[in-house]
């Protein structure tokens, strides 16, 4: 792959990060309700997710899902499902006692489980059949003829998940912009949040390929 080639695939991937999601969404969440630091593991989870879906995209699930109705239509209910049951925890969620960052006193924001927060991240990405379609549509436009898969998914995974890492710290870190705002507000904050997550969920579950 010449580096004319891989710079262009790096601009697309940009441009696809850039696109709001569940997951910017969900890092941006977390952020505010745990801090900066443990929002990092949802970060690294739905890096993962993409990285797999990639990984699939490639190996041709994609194409599956882009021909098959059942199993798209199976996929995107559990996706679907999850992004709602999700929303509708963070509505019911009550704001977190001191959101603002550096507040003194010290952070009073609860504790969050790292595993926890990773998986949440893994689900939302692995979960949604629209982003494996994405894939299988998107990548085939990078490749090049003569090269092994391994080497395609080394390159355009490998790019594709700094990329989308980079973008989805940066947004943990200017969560900490709207903390004051949130410490008054942070039970309205959940509440849009979640709305958020069930109206994508609930798009997803109308969706068509």
């Amino acid at each position: 792959m010449s580096l004319q080639h891989w710079l262009l695939y790096l601009l697309a991937a940009i441009g696809l990060s850039l696109t709001p999601g569940p997951n910017g969404l969900l890092v941006l969440t977390q952020a505010i309700r745990f801090g900066a630091r443990p929002a990092v593991y949802s970060a690294l989870g739905g890096v993962l997710g993409f990285l797999i879906l990639v990984g699939a995209s490639l190996a041709g699930l994609g194409a599956l899902l882009a021909t098959s109705e059942r199993a798209f239509w199976i996929a995107k209910l559990i996706g679907a499902a999850y992004l709602i049951i999700l929303g509708i925890q963070l509505w019911r969620a009550p704001a977190a006692p001191g959101m603002a960052v550096g507040m003194a006193g010290g952070d009073a924001r609860p504790a969050a489980r790292p595993l926890v927060l990773f998986r949440q991240g893994l689900l939302i990405a692995v979960s949604n059949p629209k982003a494996l379609i994405f894939f299988a549509a998107f990548l085939p436009q990078f490749m090049v003829p003569g090269m092994s898969l391994w080497m395609h998914f080394v390159i355009l995974g490998g790019t594709f998940a700094l990329v989308e890492l980079l973008y989805e710290l940066m947004v943990a870190l200017m969560a900490g912009r709207i903390a004051p705002w949130l410490s008054v507000h942070g039970r309205l904050f959940n509440r849009c949040a979640g709305s958020l997550f069930v109206i994508i969920g609930g798009l997803l579950a109308r969706s068509h390929r």
